[in-house]
């Protein structure tokens, strides 16, 4: 499995190489398959965005706008799993493949009950929380603007994390 997930990294970093007006528009896609619950179990997103902030440095692609899509997508999957949870309750839970990660759950419930707003804010940055703060927040019946002001400040502190880390690395090394 490790094998397939690099060669999907490869795969993505090459393709954006090759064809650089696609960069936002996949970043975006990444950063909302890292953070929308159903996905972010299942897709090496973070992994491939490191490899792609090396390339932004290496092959001089705009930063800012492709940061700007990491953000947008991370803001756009803790929303949509958010709003899920808020309408659908608990049948959200029963969906696969959260219903078989009934562990993670619990944790994410644990850490939300113990930190609140802030959870949501802090479990962007540690994996399987990334994707199941959201939703035990709509499960909750978090208040919208709360959740979102956490949410978006995670995600434009998250997409820095991802991106940048290769992109001055890359500058670093080029000299």
């Amino acid at each position: 499995m490790e094998g397939d997930m690099d060669d999907v990294t490869q795969a993505t970093v090459a393709f954006v190489q090759h064809h650089q007006a696609w960069a936002a528009p996949i970043v975006f896609l990444l950063g909302f398959c890292e953070s929308f619950a159903f996905i972010s179990l299942l897709v090496p997103a973070t992994g491939i965005l490191f490899a792609l902030g090396g390339l932004i440095g290496a092959v001089e692609l705009a930063f800012w706008p492709i940061w700007l899509a990491a953000a947008l997508g991370a803001i756009a999957g803790d929303w949509l799993a958010y709003e899920l949870a808020l309408h659908f309750k608990d049948r959200v839970l029963a969906l696969r493949p959260l219903s078989t990660h009934t562990e993670s759950i619990s944790r994410g419930i644990g850490f939300f009950n113990r930190f609140g707003a802030a959870a949501v804010f802090v479990g962007r940055f540690f994996g399987p929380l990334r994707a199941i703060v959201p939703l035990v927040a709509g499960l909750y019946a978090m208040p919208r603007w709360t959740f979102q002001i956490a949410n978006v400040a995670s995600a434009m502190v998250w997409a820095t994390g991802v991106l940048t880390p290769g992109f001055f690395g890359v500058r670093w090394l080029l000299g």
